[in-house]
């Protein structure tokens, strides 16, 4: 196994894994594969342009250099190296960046200088043999593929259904072509054969979302640990040939709990028959684990149209600039989908992209609600009105009408279609659990909901702390408090999720432990350290001589200094938090008024927000109740 240590870490690029201390270390992908990379060229200068060639590519869009920067930043805070004087990872000005370890013979180690150091082993091959390799495996691996799919009628055998609901992940399919650029279509042919898969027969089939499914790209883990790990017992494997506007699938399913190979199938079609490629598929893993299908998915299945390559190629495009959750990323997404439903005006996926885009580009600075948000509507009733089977679209318009009429019932109606259609899709769950069941007060079930969603997609961080910030609404603080450190743990570097704790300990009374979550969330935002230093020695100094009121004068006059972190206190919505929780209650009132005004997606909270306790016995906070459609 290709194993890399140094000091007390090591890296296992066969598991995709940093260690410390023999325990997995929380990183994600884009960084772990910069690390991966500078490993490798340990010692030696690697510029910005390679590691943009690299790991981005040439298809790339948005503000590359400032992901760079972020990428080596997170790498220095797992392996706390301090950028001004570093032991491991050194910027070299104007060029690009060097590891400094040596290489060190792993048949002469030194003793460790200190308990639980060990230095750098090198076992990694070198260049050439590591390129002879990589070509045996892919060799040995489409052979395997192929001796399948000629042998699998007489070797499989069909899968006896296990009681209740099975669960399968779709592992990230390989991109066969050679190109890297090509990989943002096979994340797509990924995350639709998740889509297609979780409508077919909710309830004998549930399938793992796409942000836990995607963490398995590049793994050398084998099914079995897969499988433990998700709590799946079947996987879906499958790879992508792309030549010109030719699309070449093979897929296999892997039963779990005996490795068998229950089914194999490849197909070969033009990108124009993408979504049937998808539907035949989708029909091969039915028949063989005998899901019962109904009239209506049958049919859809049979009736799936063709689609514009160019358009498809513009969606796929489009869900990668989404995936990124990004303001870069959601305008890009924007322009994509747009492109995708000018070139082909029946493409109903392509409308519903757009949709959701749309409903959620006020949250990443893009436009307003009032400029979104009907467009949000438009998009998602079009692609209604092609496809009345999308749960998607039905969710998308339940958050558009909740957040832009208040017209409840109809979002209650929509939210419950949309999870009825595919109950396997987390963000289904999600929407219905924080877009409507919280507001209303009904605690239990948005727990329950995002509980569900925290099962489909158990490694996702932006699902496991709202999960907490549902505990919060519900006054349960203390479940709020272990939800998110557990969040936490499974991203240090979820900016968002310390903000949060942050929030969450000033209704604990820890406002020192509220300060150094804030300036992590800061740090993790890019902002300037030496900035971040200087609000947090403001905020203790304010704590120490005024108390909770000192704590937020300051922060209340630091909302109005940018930039500050995801879901700061720096909006009308949240300067109201702040004077609600200052005692302020005309000011917090007249900010809220001005939420409401500009219609932000934050108002449909002010029912369950534990600052705006203060606020209850209020005449006017009662009236903006009713106009929000919260109170009759």
């Amino acid at each position: 196994m290709e194993v890399i240590r140094f000091e007390s870490f090591e890296v296992d690029q066969g598991a995709f894994e940093l260690r410390r201390a023999g325990r997995a270390v929380a990183i994600e992908r884009i960084p772990m594969e910069l690390l991966l990379l500078l490993l490798e060229r340990r010692g030696q200068l690697v510029t910005r342009q390679e590691i943009l060639d690299r790991i981005w590519g040439k298809n790339v869009y948005g503000d590359v250099d400032n992901s760079i920067n972020t990428a080596v930043r997170k790498i220095r805070q797992v392996l706390h190296d301090n950028r001004s004087s570093p032991r491991l990872l050194h910027t070299i000005p104007g060029k690009g960046y060097r590891f400094s370890l040596p290489v060190v013979d792993p048949d002469a180690l030194p003793i460790p200088a200190a308990v639980g150091e060990v230095p750098l082993v090198n076992t990694l091959p070198a260049p050439e043999a590591k390129s002879k390799r990589s070509r045996l495996r892919a060799a040995i691996a489409l052979a395997l593929v192929a001796g399948a799919l000629i042998v699998g009628p007489y070797l499989m055998r069909r899968a006896v259904p296990p009681p209740g609901k099975a669960m399968i992940v779709i592992l990230p399919f390989l991109n066969l072509s050679g190109d890297t650029q090509q990989d943002y279509f096979t994340d797509g042919m990924t995350e639709e054969m998740i889509a297609q898969l979780g409508s077919l027969d909710p309830r004998h089939l549930g399938v793992i979302a796409r942000t836990s499914a995607m963490l398995y790209k590049g793994t050398r883990k084998d099914s079995a640990q897969i499988a433990r790990e998700l709590g799946v017992s079947l996987l879906l494997e499958g790879s992508v040939r792309r030549v010109n506007d030719r699309v070449r699938v093979t897929a296999q399913l892997i039963q779990a709990s005996d490795q068998t190979h229950l089914w194999a199938g490849s197909y070969d079609r033009d990108v124009s028959d993408i979504l049937k490629l998808q539907s035949d598929v989708a029909r091969g893993i039915a028949g063989q684990i005998q899901l019962t299908l109904s009239r209506q998915v049958q049919a859809s299945l049979a009736g799936t149209p063709s689609v514009d390559p160019a358009a498809y190629e513009d969606f796929l495009q489009g869900l990668q600039g989404w995936n990124l959750r990004t303001h870069a990323g959601f305008e890009h997404a924007i322009t994509a989908f747009s492109r995708a439903v000018a070139r082909d005006p029946n493409f109903a996926d392509a409308y519903v992209g757009l949709a959701r885009a749309y409903m959620l580009a006020p949250i990443f600075g893009v436009s307003t609600p009032a400029e979104s948000l009907p467009k949000a509507l438009e998009a998602a009733t079009r692609a209604i009105a092609l496809n009345d089977n999308l749960a998607d679209a039905h969710t998308a318009l339940a958050f558009i009408k909740s957040h832009l009429d208040y017209d409840w019932p109809t979002a209650e109606r929509e939210y419950r279609r949309g999870v009825a259609l595919n109950p396997s899709d987390a963000q289904v769950h999600f929407f219905y659990s924080n877009g409507y069941l919280s507001p209303f007060g009904r605690h239990d079930e948005a727990i329950a909901e995002m509980k569900t969603a925290a099962e489909l997609d158990p490694f996702s961080p932006p699902i496991q702390s709202f999960l907490g910030r549902t505990y919060v609404w519900a006054r349960r603080y203390d479940q709020a408090l272990v939800q998110y450190q557990k969040a936490n743990d499974l991203d240090l570097n979820f900016a968002v999720g310390h903000e949060r704790l942050a929030h969450l300990y000033t209704y604990l009374g820890r406002f020192n432990d509220a300060i150094a979550e804030e300036s992590i969330a800061r740090t993790l935002s890019g902002e300037d350290p030496q900035v971040v230093r200087s609000r947090e020695d403001a905020l203790r100094k304010a704590l120490a001589a005024h108390g909770a009121q000192g704590y937020w004068r300051t922060l209340l006059d630091l909302s109005t200094v940018k930039p500050n972190p995801p879901e700061a206190y720096d909006d009308a919505y949240g300067i109201a938090i702040l004077y609600a929780r200052l005692g302020e209650q005309e000011k917090a009132i007249d900010s809220l008024e001005t939420a409401y005004a500009e219609r932000m997606i934050a108002i449909t909270e002010i029912g369950v927000e534990p600052a705006f306790d203060v606020l209850r016995n209020d005449s006017r906070f009662h009236l903006l109740l009713r106009r929000v459609g919260l109170e009759r």
